[in-house]
C-alpha cells in the first residue's frame, strides 16, 4: 500500500521507523549548525535542512577480541554493520521520499580520499551535533549507553525535524584509550566540544601507518581498521560489577565501566 503523503512525520514517527528498520541509535543534526564542516562535494548539504543519524551496535564479543589489534571476527562485524547501515539508510530515505520529502542516504563507510581517511562528511561530527554522544580523546563518538561500540550512517533530508543538542563531554581524566593505543597515537587531550583538527587529539600519522601498514595486511583483515580504542573505552563495556566511568574519571583513575543511557531523538 502506498504511503499517505498527508501523514505528518515528526521525530517520533521517523525514529520509530528507523528502529523498526533496525537502528539502535537515532538522532537529528541541524545542518545550519554545520558551518565549516568539510564535505565532499562542497555543496553536499544544498537543499537539505537536517541530517538523520542512524547507528547500529557492534557485538561485544567481536569488540572484546581487539586486545592488540583487529581480528577477523571484528572485521566481519565491522563490515556487516556497514552493510546493514547502508540498507537501513536507503530504506529510510525511500520512506521519506514516499511521503514527499527529499532524502539522500550517504554511504556508511566510503573513503573518497584514502590518504586523508575522509569520506563525504564526518558522521562523528554530525552525531555529536545530533546529541548521540561526545567526541572522545580517541576522536571516536562516545555514546552514554553504547560507548564507541557502534557504527553510524546519515540520511540528508529537507524534513524540518527537531534537532538534538550536543552532550557534555564525560571523558574526564580517563586515560584508558590513550594507554591502550598500540600506535601511541592518542595525546590524552580533552575537549569540551569538538577538536579543531584531528591533529589536536591524535598523532594521526601514527594511527594511519599502523592501520594501513600492519593491520590491513593481516590475514582476513581487508581494511585499515584497529578496534583497540573501541574495546578500551569504559563507556562501552558491560555495566555489571563495575563502577560508573564518570565517577572513576573524577577520581583520577582510568575509569571502569559504563554509565546511563542517554539516547536522543
Amino acid at each position: 500500500m502506498a504511503a499517505d503523503k498527508t501523514e505528518q512525520w515528526g521525530n517520533r514517527e521517523v525514529g520509530a521507523e528507523a528502529r523498526r528498520l533496525g537502528a539502535d541509535l537515532f538522532g537529528v543534526a541541524d545542518l545550519a549548525a554545520c558551518a565549516g564542516l568539510a564535505t565532499d562535494p562542497p555543496d553536499l548539504f544544498a537543499g537539505f535542512r537536517r541530517a538523520i543519524l542512524l547507528g547500529v551496535r557492534l557485538p561485544d564479543p567481536a569488540v572484546d577480541g581487539c586486545v592488540e589489534g583487529p581480528t577477523p571476527l571484528y572485521y566481519h562485524a565491522y563490515a556487516v554493520a556497514n552493510q546493514a547501515l547502508d540498507h537501513l539508510a536507503f530504506d529510510l530515505a525511500r520512506a521519506l521520499e514516499s511521503r514527499g520529502h527529499r532524502a539522500l542516504p550517504l554511504p556508511a563507510s566510503k573513503l573518497l580520499d584514502p590518504a586523508a581517511f575522509t569520506g563525504h562528511v564526518s558522521f562523528k561530527a554530525l552525531g555529536r551535533l545530533a546529541g548521540l554522544g561526545w567526541q572522545g580523546k580517541s576522536l571516536l563518538l562516545v555514546n552514554p549507553e553504547l560507548g564507541p561500540r557502534f557504527r553510524l550512517v546519515a540520511v540528508l533530508t529537507d524534513l524540518p525535524l527537531a534537532p538534538g543538542q550536543p552532550l557534555r563531554n564525560r571523558c574526564g581524566s580517563c586515560t584508558r584509550c590513550t594507554d591502550a593505543c598500540p600506535a601511541g597515537a592518542i595525546k590524552d587531550v580533552g575537549t569540551e566540544a569538538q577538536y579543531a583538527s584531528r591533529e589536536e587529539a591524535l598523532h594521526f600519522d601514527r594511527c594511519a601507518q599502523l592501520c594501513v601498514g600492519v593491520f590491513a595486511k593481516r590475514p582476513h583483515i581487508e581494511k585499515p581498521i584497529c578496534g583497540v580504542c573501541v574495546r578500551a573505552c569504559p563507556w562501552g563495556q558491560k555495566r555489571r560489577g563495575r563502577a560508573d566511568p564518570e565517577i572513576e574519571a573524577k577520581k583520577g583513575r582510568s575509569g571502569r565501566k559504563e554509565g546511563n543511557a542517554a539516547l536522543r531523538s
